[in-house]
């Protein structure tokens, strides 16, 4: 397992027969190293990385610039402390939004332990007034991407999917004999649903009142499936009614 403290990891480039290289496995590992050092003081000059690492500044340069490049890395000037000299202002790296991104975050911890909170202090009724509220502005995103959906069950999941999919969900909407399914391929509260269905139920309550008609949830990735998966039933037809004319 690798560790989890390591940093945002550099793909090994793989070589003409197939496999990596070991001049870039190694590369990786010491941008790995960088990347952790700016995390841990903020910011650094090449020299200082250079020094913690016991790199050259060559060596440590060469490896700032693909950070740079491939934006994990951002440079800002340092003022200088002391007397003033002459020369340009030291040039310091720091980590970039995205390299931080990299790093463990423990967001689902936090979510769940507030939901345990919520859930000994006030009942499931407030654990289902919480997974209401957090859908709700989701629910007006959506609706408003809905507008030229018209009244259509199955054209309205095909709305609803291109909605969600610009939210992160990763949706799509197939027609199928007994009518739709609404899949998502990613749940960004899997982890937390696991253990409080409730948001499964809020978002499931939503998409019923987006599509206009009763749906029913198949399967959830919060509950070890790999989509979530929502069925829509064709529209009822409506028999005509006819008039029998007598002899």
């Amino acid at each position: 397992m690798a560790d989890a403290a390591a940093g945002p990891r550099t793909a090994p480039v793989p070589s003409s027969d197939g496999k990596a290289t070991d001049g870039r496995v190694a590369d990786g590992r010491t941008r790995d190293r960088v990347a952790q050092l700016l995390l841990e003081r903020g910011a650094a000059t090449a020299a200082e990385l250079g020094a913690q690492l016991g790199l050259s500044p060559a060596a440590i340069r060469k490896h700032l610039d693909a950070m740079l490049a491939d934006q994990l890395v951002e440079v800002r000037e340092t003022p200088r402390r002391g007397p003033r000299g002459r020369g340009r202002p030291a040039k310091a790296f720091v980590l970039t939004a995205a390299a931080r991104e990299g790093f463990p975050h423990f967001y689902d911890g936090i979510a769940t332990a507030a939901l345990r909170w919520i859930a000994e202090h006030g009942g499931a009724q407030a654990v289902d007034a919480f997974a209401a509220a957090q859908v709700s502005a989701l629910e007006e995103r959506c609706r408003t991407a809905m507008l030229e959906a018209g009244d259509d069950p199955i054209a309205r999941a095909e709305a609803l999917a291109e909605a969600l999919t610009a939210e992160g969900y990763a949706a799509n909407a197939t027609t199928i004999a007994s009518g739709g399914q609404l899949c998502q391929h990613h749940c960004p509260v899997a982890h937390v649903a696991a253990e409080f269905p409730q948001l499964c139920d809020a978002e499931t309550a939503v998409i019923s009142r987006l599509i206009g008609t009763h749906v029913q949830r198949l399967a959830t990735i919060a509950h070890g499936d790999g989509v979530c998966t929502t069925h829509i039933p064709a529209p009822q037809c409506v028999p005509v009614a006819t008039t029998v004319r007598n002899g």
